[in-house]
This record gives structure tokens, C-alpha cells and sequence, in this order.
């Protein structure tokens, strides 16, 4: 079923893969993922055709789960332009376009598919979208960024702070680290070093970075919180050191604990309702080849949620 995001669903169309869409026809785009009901994709996407008037664009969610994303691909008819990706889909849909940019290539992920032919292109706006959030808020250059997780989301998160000027990372993980995540690492030239969300481990590093990254799902970061408050309060830092920003990629249930921690010790909080923001946007233009300002989308993202 192909959901509409308003509880009800909708048609999707029949017919052959390759081509364009008739003329005059409703241009098709959606969201695919697992789990997919809580995605503010089609908030974000719906306001930018608003804002562009696109009147013949309609833009959906989709659950699609773990290797099935070449079966639902294959299934679409010409009407369908483009789709956002998301967890776990970022690898399949790589892997399925027939051609991808240099981003998604190096970063083994891609979160973008747009319509080429008969075929698809693959991209990755999140490092775009990671960049142009911490430039909001001043961010501009890392020489030592902490890392909360180690997954493909943080690889897009190791390309941003490479093209920032980062020289070395810390990740910090519940368990192992994904072989790719560390080998981007060292094709990006970074340093590279391991901790454990541990307490200890967590009030050595913390105060040594110019950026901490959670990249964790849901409340998972949350442990780190009490270790930020600690500091704070204290003054445990090292001479001279502060807490530095933190970029929350989470967005749900906000403010999350970890970011409550870093903005009462005075320091700068990115939301990673930014970043979706600013991806999205790059999204549209992709797939619709019009431009629209990521504000337009990361007011009708808060609105919804508020």
C-alpha cells in the first residue's frame, strides 16, 4: 500500500518503466524506508512544490523494507521522478542506480535516487545538507570532531567534517565499528580512534573535540548527557577547554537529553532538523531542477511537529 501520508492511500500508476511522464501528468516522488511512518519528508517536500507551484508534483511515504528497494524500484512507472532514501536503504540504493556522484560514492551510501532514462542516478545530500546546518550556525571549520555511532549516517558525518578541515575523529561506540566506517576514515587522510559511550571514555573526550556528533537512533545518546552536565558543572575540562557544539542528528522528541546538556552548559546545539532541512532542498532541485530556500522547508517541518 502506498501511503499518501494523510491516512488514506495512493494510486500508484501502471505501465511501462522507461521514459518521461506524459505531459500533463502528476510527476510521482516519495520517501522509502523502514520504519517509515514518522517521516517528515512529505511535510518538507509537499511545502517546497507549494512554494514553486508545482501543481503536478504529489510526493508520498513508503515502507520499504531491508532488500526490498530493487523490487519497489522495479515496479515504478514513469511518473516517478524521484525518491528520498532512507534507513536501511542507504547501501541498496547505491548499489541499484546506474550511476552515482562522487559523494555517494565514497560515502557507500546514497539517499537520493532521481529518474535518468530508464535507469536511476544515485546521490547523497546529507553531506550537503551537514555542512550547510553547522554553517547556520556558525561552524565553518573542525580540527577534532567525536562521533557518536558508527553507521552510514556517521560516514556522511566523517565526508562533512573532512571537507570542514577535520584532521583526526573519535567514535564512540555501544559496540564494534563497521569496517567501511573506519576505512573512510582513512581514505579521508583522518586520524583515526575508538571509545566506548562509557562515562570515563566520554569525560576524556569530550572536552578535547571542536564538534560532537550523535548519530545514534532514537534515545541512545541520552547516556552522554549526564556525563556533559558533570563537566559543565565541575569545570573537569582540561585548562582552557570548553564544551564544544553539538549536532544532534536526531529530531524527534525535541529537545532530546543530550541536547538539554549541551545548550545549559552554553554551548551551540545543531538540530538535526536542520540538516534534513537543508538536504531536502537539495533534493527537490534534484529531482525537479527548480530551487527553494531549506527555510521554506524547515518551517513547515517545525510546524508540523509543533
Amino acid at each position: 500500500m502506498l501511503s499518501d501520508g494523510s491516512g488514506g492511500a495512493a494510486e500508484q500508476g501502471a505501465g511501462g518503466r522507461a521514459g518521461d511522464p506524459v505531459a500533463g501528468e502528476v510527476r510521482r516522488a516519495a520517501v522509502v524506508g523502514s520504519p517509515i511512518g514518522h517521516s517528515l519528508s512529505p511535510v518538507m517536500h509537499r511545502a517546497a512544490y507549494a512554494g514553486l507551484g508545482l501543481d503536478d508534483w504529489s510526493y508520498h511515504r513508503v515502507e520499504v523494507t531491508e532488500g526490498g528497494l530493487g523490487a519497489f524500484v522495479a515496479e515504478l512507472d514513469p511518473s516517478w521522478q524521484g525518491l528520498s532514501v532512507t534507513m536501511p536503504l542507504k547501501e541498496e540504493a547505491l548499489a541499484l542506480a546506474a550511476c552515482a556522484d562522487p559523494v555517494a560514492r565514497v560515502a557507500g551510501a546514497a539517499n537520493t535516487l532521481v529518474r535518468a532514462g530508464d535507469g536511476w542516478s544515485a546521490y547523497n545530500t546529507d553531506v550537503p545538507g551537514i555542512r550547510a546546518a553547522l554553517g547556520d550556525h556558525g561552524i565553518d571549520g573542525v580540527g577534532r570532531v567525536a562521533v557518536l555511532g558508527a553507521g552510514a549516517t556517521a560516514r556522511s558525518v566523517l565526508l562533512a567534517a573532512a571537507e570542514l578541515g577535520a584532521r583526526e575523529v573519535v567514535v564512540l561506540v555501544r559496540y564494534g565499528v563497521r569496517p567501511e566506517t573506519e576505512q573512510l576514515a582513512r581514505t579521508l587522510g583522518l586520524g583515526w580512534a575508538t571509545a566506548s559511550l562509557g562515562a570515563a571514555d566520554v569525560a576524556q573526550v569530550v572536552p578535547g573535540v571542536d564538534l560532537v556528533v550523535n548519530t545514534l537512533p532514537g534515545d541512545a545518546g541520552d547516556v552522554v548527557a549526564p556525563v556533559v552536565a558533570t563537566l559543565a558543572a565541575t569545570g573537569a575540562q582540561p585548562p582552557g577547554a570548553r564544551v564544544p557544539p553539538l549536532f544532534e542528528v536526531v529530531y524527534e522528541g525535541w529537545p532530546t537529553a543530550l541536547a538539554q546538556a549541551f545548550a545549559a552548559a552554553g554551548a551551540p546545539v545543531v538540530s538535526g532538523l536542520e540538516m534534513l532541512a537543508h538536504q531536502a532542498a537539495r533534493q527537490v532541485t534534484l529531482m525537479t531542477t527548480r530551487e527553494i530556500p531549506a527555510r521554506v522547508l524547515l518551517d513547515a517541518a517545525r510546524a508540523a511537529l509543533a
